[in-house]
């Protein structure tokens, strides 16, 4: 018995384990709620930035979603070819992403499913607490990123 509450307290003490833990339940939240859209969380939230603001280079994207590149590609890939919701514009060297009349007809349904989430998360962790949570993951990001 002593042996797994040392484990326990190995684990529960680690910003390794309990970020992951908690990104995984988040996960879960966010893969029901979207599930509406037809769209993972991921791609929804990309294509929820592009339809705020059209015309952003692949670059932007990353920067904004804190992605690779190379997964930006892929999501873009996914929402433009695929799906038919993005449309990739060449402007000269530059090329731009806009969302097509189809991505666009989605952000009413991404935004509620957006939320969706909000409110499942506050009713387990309290408004407060899911907020305040929010910020303090959001600056640690920013510091480790540093």
């Amino acid at each position: 018995m002593k042996m797994e509450s040392k484990i326990e307290s190995l684990l529960h003490n680690c910003l390794y384990f309990t970020a992951n833990s908690l990104s995984r339940r988040v996960s879960r939240l966010a893969e029901e709620e979207f599930r509406l859209t037809g769209l993972s969380p991921a791609h929804a939230f990309l294509l929820m930035v592009v339809n705020e603001q059209p015309g952003l280079t692949q670059k932007e994207l990353s920067l904004a979603l804190h992605l690779a590149p190379s997964t930006v590609t892929r999501f873009l890939d996914a929402l433009s070819l695929r799906q038919g919701l993005l449309q990739r514009r060449t402007e000269g060297r530059v090329t731009r992403i806009y969302p097509s009349p189809k991505g666009r007809e989605m952000q009413e349904t991404i935004a509620r499913c957006w939320k969706g989430l909000y409110r499942r998360y506050s009713e387990i962790l309290g408004e407060t607490e899911g907020r305040d949570l929010t910020r303090a993951v959001d600056l640690a990001s920013r510091k480790l990123e540093e």
